[in-house]
C-alpha cells in the first residue's frame, strides 16, 4: 500500500467533452485557472492537453501550450507540469478508399508531437506506448516512431510518464528501458478503461503493475464511473492516482463536476484509507524532476542525506 501519493488532475483532454459539461475548459486562460483550482485542491500534477479557443477541438499549438504554461507559472499555487505529447495519433480509415485517413484523422510525426514539449521544457510529458484500438479509432504508435520519440524527450531532460494502455505497452516500456532510452527510474501511468485497452478492474491493474520495472514508479486511472475506484485500487497495490475532466465528466450520478471537486473528493479517499497527497515540492524531489525555478534537477530526499549530485 503506498500512503505517500502523487495526485493527477487531467485538466482537459481532446476528446468531445466539452459540449457535454461546461465545466470542461477550453481556452488556455480556462485550462491555467482549472490547474491553479486543481492545485489549491490537493493535486500534486496538471496533465494538460490544449483546445481550439474557437471550436473547442484538438489543438497541437506550442503558443497555447506556452499560454497555460505562463498563467501557471505566474501563479502563486506551485503545480507539477505535464504536458502531453500522446496528441497527433488519430487514425480513422476512409470508407472509400481505406489507404487513406478519412474524417476525423490526426497525425503528426514524433517531432511534431514533441515540439511544445521540446521549446516549453515541463517537468513532465506523456509518451504513449503502443498502438491500440481506441472505440471506433486506431490509436498509432508504432515501435520506431516511439523510439525517435524517447530519443527526442531524453535529449530534451524532460521526464517521461510512459502512459500504458494494454499489458504490451508495458512489455515495450521495458524494451525502450533496456535500450538505454529511459533515464533514472521510470515513470508509468496504467490507462485503464478506454474500450478497447485495458480493463478497469483490480486484476487488470494488478497484471500489469506485477509486469513493470523493480526500479519503477507507476499510477493509474480509471474512465468514467471507474474513476474514483481506481484511485483506491492504485493505491492499495502501491501506486499512485489519477483523476480529472478528461477521463470522467462527473462528481456522482447526474452531478457534472468540475476539476477541483474531482482532486477533493480522490482527495478525500485517499485520507480516508490512511494516506496523504504529496505536494508538488515533494513529487519533484520523489520523481528527481526538473525544478523550474532553478532549471536544476531536484535531489531525492536520499541523494541530499549523501551529498550526492543530481
Amino acid at each position: 500500500m503506498n500512503r505517500n501519493v502523487i495526485l493527477t488532475c487531467a485538466i482537459t483532454g481532446a476528446g468531445d467533452t466539452a459540449g457535454k459539461n461546461p465545466n470542461v475548459p477550453v481556452t488556455p486562460r480556462q485550462i491555467a485557472d482549472d490547474c491553479i483550482a486543481a492545485a489549491k485542491a490537493g493535486a500534486s500534477v496538471a496533465h494538460i492537453h490544449v483546445r481550439d479557443p474557437e471550436t473547442g477541438g484538438i489543438s497541437h499549438s506550442t503558443e497555447h501550450f506556452r499560454e497555460v504554461m505562463e498563467r501557471v507559472r505566474e501563479a502563486d499555487t506551485d503545480i507539477v507540469m505535464n504536458i502531453t505529447a500522446g496528441g497527433g495519433g488519430d487514425w480513422i480509415p476512409d470508407a472509400e478508399d481505406p489507404t487513406r485517413g478519412g474524417p476525423g484523422t490526426d497525425i503528426q510525426t514524433p517531432r511534431e508531437r514533441h515540439a511544445p514539449v521540446g521549446e516549453l521544457l515541463p517537468e513532465l510529458c506523456t509518451l504513449d506506448c503502443g498502438s491500440l484500438n481506441f472505440g471506433d479509432m486506431v490509436y498509432v504508435n508504432t515501435a520506431d516512431w516511439l523510439r525517435e520519440h524517447a530519443r527526442l524527450v531524453q535529449a530534451a531532460g524532460v521526464k517521461p510518464e510512459l502512459e500504458c494502455f494494454d499489458l504490451g505497452h508495458v512489455w515495450f516500456a521495458r524494451q525502450l528501458q533496456q535500450e538505454g532510452l529511459l533515464d533514472g527510474d521510470p515513470l508509468f501511468q496504467l490507462c485503464l478503461g478506454i474500450p478497447w485497452g485495458a480493463e478497469a478492474d483490480p486484476e487488470t491493474m494488478l497484471a500489469m503493475r506485477n509486469k513493470l520495472p523493480e526500479n519503477a514508479n507507476w499510477a493509474a486511472f480509471g474512465i468514467g464511473r471507474q474513476q474514483m475506484p481506481m484511485v483506491a485500487q492504485a493505491m492499495l497495490l502501491g501506486g499512485h492516482a489519477r483523476v480529472g475532466l478528461e477521463d470522467n465528466l462527473y462528481l456522482k450520478k447526474g452531478v457534472m463536476a468540475t476539476n477541483a471537486q474531482l482532486v477533493e473528493k480522490a482527495g478525500d479517499i485517499i485520507e480516508h484509507l490512511g494516506g496523504r497527497v504529496m505536494t508538488p515540492a515533494e513529487t519533484r524531489a520523489h520523481l528527481a524532476l526538473r525544478d523550474p525555478s532553478t532549471g536544476h534537477i531536484v535531489k531525492t530526499a536520499l541523494e541530499t542525506a549523501a551529498g550526492g549530485d543530481a
